[in-house]
């Protein structure tokens, strides 16, 4: 089937993208699903500081690509094998398709999962194989999902069923943003009520652990960002105070309101100096967690003996280590009961052709999640 679709070709475009336009909306080829696969038609899409290191080059991607990966939609048409989903079922699609099988999906790790790790980082569906071309030359998938298209073909095994009352655009957001900053807050740093918590930039991944950490009855909880506007917007859902990162005095105030620092401390700007300040805001025998995506180049630095000396802990955080047919279903439950008001993420919506322009003010950091509606 032919279908619409923003293509790709090239990344590293000079900003403004409004005017270098490294997005070009084009009609494509779509192949019908395959065994274990689905035909989504997609209905909002947030973008995502992932989908901007694909355009500038920050992580390479194999292209030509369909961006894009956190999405809602309708199944449309079920391949061959496909069990408990059918046309009409409303789904949140999970960037990745865990295989189930290996060490990793049978320990409980499945975003870990090595075989759907390889998959997108070769932009392949799981089977090693693309539905997607163009005058008779390949196009590859971003997470194995290729949302920024109205309708996609995803593996079943990246697709969450989700209760039809909730609204396309706010569901789309649990996809990525929610399941990463609730999960590192829930899943990974296992917050305890009580607890003080501070989260280190705050995007729609940032605002979400906000959320969680408030949800989970944490003690105190601390926003830390280089924007007025998003620590106002913290504060709004629950930070009990805020500090301007840009402050020179920023670590030791945050250090002296909490008496030594907090029990747990999220990053997720993606940036090292972000890491290495939630990481000098920690208190003994407390956690970092970081969450950020960075270039693969990026590197840290620690002090060594702080973390032997004073029983620190350093975590990775991928995809708020979730399950996803597990935990998007309870976090969309803590939505519907008013206690992850995640509308409050949505700065606007968007139609194909001001993607560009989305993405130059994601590049910016002056929005929080715009989400495209098909």
């Amino acid at each position: 089937m032919k279908i619409k679709a923003a293509v790709l070709r090239e990344s590293g475009r000079p900003r403004p993208y409004a005017a270098s336009l490294p997005l070009g909306i084009e009609e494509v080829e779509l192949d019908p699903p395959s065994k274990g696969e689905v035909l989504v038609q997609i209905k909002a899409v947030g973008l995502c500081h992932s989908d901007l290191s694909a355009i500038s080059g920050e992580r390479a991607r194999p292209l030509p690509m369909v961006i894009a990966h956190e999405a809602s939609g309708i199944v449309a048409e079920v391949g061959p094998d496909v069990e408990g989903l059918a046309p009409g079922d409303h789904v949140v699609a999970a960037f990745v398709a865990s295989c189930g099988q290996c060490d990793l999906c049978r320990e409980g790790r499945p975003t870990l999962c090595p075989i759907a790790g390889a998959a997108n980082m070769a932009g392949m569906l799981v089977d090693g194989t693309t539905r997607l071309h163009s005058g008779g030359n390949r196009i590859h998938h971003h997470s194995g999902v290729a949302a920024f298209a109205d309708y996609a073909v995803i593996s079943q095994k990246a697709l969450v069923k989700i209760d039809p009352n909730v609204p396309f655009q706010q569901a789309a957001l649990f996809g990525c943003a929610v399941i990463t900053g609730v999960g590192a807050v829930i899943n990974t740093a296992h917050v305890s009520p009580g607890q003080s918590v501070a989260v280190v930039g705050l995007g729609g991944v940032g605002l979400s652990s906000v959320m969680a950490a408030r949800a989970s009855g944490a003690g105190k909880v601390i926003a830390v960002d280089i924007q007025e506007r998003k620590l106002e917007l913290a504060g709004e859902l629950g930070a009990r105070e805020a500090f301007n990162a840009t402050d020179a005095d920023c670590v030791a105030k945050i250090r002296l309101a909490t008496g030594g620092g907090v029990h747990f401390a999220v990053e997720t700007a993606g940036s090292p100096r972000a890491l290495e300040t939630a990481f000098e805001i920690t208190r003994r025998g407390g956690m970092t967690v970081t969450a950020g995506m960075p270039g693969p180049e990026a590197t840290i630095t620690l002090p060594h003996f702080t973390l032997a000396g004073e029983e620190r802990c350093l975590k990775g955080s991928y995809m708020g280590s979730c399950v996803a047919s597990r935990d998007i279903p309870r976090y969309i439950n803590l939505f519907q009961d008013g206690r992850l008001p995640v509308d409050r993420l949505m700065s606007r919506s968007l139609a194909f052709e001001e993607l560009n322009e989305a993405f130059d003010r994601l590049a910016d950091a002056n929005t929080v999640r715009e989400v495209l509606v098909l």
